[in-house]
């Protein structure tokens, strides 16, 4: 299903961990050199707490990146009176609006002052992912495919709005394809992609939601339930996406946050997604980012990934594509980049292996299956949902 004949390092960008797969050619994937490591939002959340500790001043330099645990270290070292001093860009990690930056303490200036630490803001850490790879005598691939969650550029109103609103305008000019949601290159208003692609030039740049969701149809099972009707949940650490899917047609979807979701919430919300009586008003009022529905489609088959999949839907059908759960996104991009770059742009050269290439035969469910900051927040500073699940 993933046959490329160039290496690829593919880089799933989370919340609280970034995977890796260095895909060789000739190399059976099971075999193929992965890494789960800490997300950059996460290292760069340790290096501002260390400023903390030893009572020194922050400066952000870099790029945009994306929020979570970075911004709520920020909060703490100013909460100790301590400053914070950011560069343009890097302070839109913080909020796109720099009017909210100023008003939440931050200092936004060209240079640091002389006694700041300063710190490096970015998704991208190829120095240090050069390094790792190059102390095993691994070769950096030149070709490099990666995601991270995008709310776009909202400065003035709810960036979860305005999120669930840029994929239902993909998903209505895509004819609700699920590729239509992973765009190569990404719209120019997701400034945290076009900022990856501005230090990664050349590298296909998507949304991690979709992408651990096409990984996850590379688990033979989940492609033969998905012929028939499936509902796809990717239960992330920050997020938690949802797809009824049946072959490439996505009839509806949602997303939410993960920490405000528990095991009847979630069910309740994928039930009423299939019977396509769930709004949008009411996940978003809830916290979440919102649902679109297309049509509904009657299944009770869901399939799970993610790193919350277990304490959210333990009965559900435990996707485990080439048998690594974690690198589900991973073999989401290997997959894009094959369809995308190395076969070419045209959609309906993509429509093969997930809608006619099902092996067939009777599908047999496990029993019992239900077989920004550029983090999240309103325009008014609140959050916009409970505390996101440990990392």
């Amino acid at each position: 299903m993933i046959e490329l004949k160039t290496p690829l390092l593919a880089i799933d960008v989370g919340r609280g961990t970034q995977d890796i797969l260095v895909y060789e050619p000739g190399r059976p994937i099971e075999n193929s050199i992965k890494l789960v490591l800490p997300s950059p939002t996460v290292v760069t959340a340790e290096k501002i707490r260390q400023a903390t500790r030893a009572g020194r001043p922050v400066f952000l330099d870099g790029f945009l990146m994306g929020g979570g645990a970075n911004t709520g270290a920020v909060r703490e070292h100013l909460s100790c009176g301590l400053p914070v001093y950011a560069s343009q860009e890097a302070a839109g990690t913080i909020h796109d609006d720099p009017e909210r930056v100023r008003a939440s303490g931050v200092e936004i200036r060209a240079a640091p002052p002389g006694d700041a630490v300063t710190i490096r803001t970015t998704d991208y850490m190829e120095p240090e992912l050069r390094k790792t790879l190059s102390l095993f005598g691994v070769e950096y691939p030149e070709n490099v495919a990666i995601a991270v969650q995008d709310h776009g550029y909202s400065p003035h109103r709810s960036n979860r709005i305005h999120r669930f609103e840029l994929m239902r305008q993909q998903l209505d000019a895509g004819d609700w394809d699920l590729l239509s949601l992973a765009g190569d290159p990404p719209l120019a208003d997701m400034t945290r992609m076009q900022a990856v692609r501005r230090q990664a030039p050349g590298a296909l740049v998507t949304d991690t939601g979709p992408v651990a969701l096409i990984g996850a149809l590379c688990d033979s099972m989940v492609r033969r339930l998905a012929r028939t009707g499936v509902t796809l949940v990717n239960a992330g650490n920050g997020h938690t996406l949802c797809f009824t899917l049946k072959g490439r047609e996505i009839h509806g979807l949602f997303e939410h946050h993960t920490g405000a979701l528990d095991p009847a919430k979630l069910q309740r919300y994928i039930r009423r997604l299939a019977d396509g009586t769930l709004t949008s008003e009411e996940v978003f009022d809830d916290g979440g980012h919102g649902a679109a529905v297309r049509k509904p489609l009657a299944t009770a088959t869901v399939v799970v990934t993610g790193p919350n999949r277990l304490r959210l839907l333990p009965e559900a059908y435990q996707a485990a594509p080439f048998g690594d759960m974690m690198l589900s996104g991973c073999f989401g991009l290997a997959y894009l980049w094959q369809k995308r770059r190395a076969e070419g742009p045209e959609l309906e050269k993509t429509r093969s292996v997930f809608s006619n290439s099902f092996p067939y035969g009777e599908v047999v469910p496990r029993k019992n299956s239900m077989i920004r900051s550029n983090s999240d927040e309103d325009a008014d500073g609140s959050p916009s949902s409970a505390p996101p699940s440990q990392p």
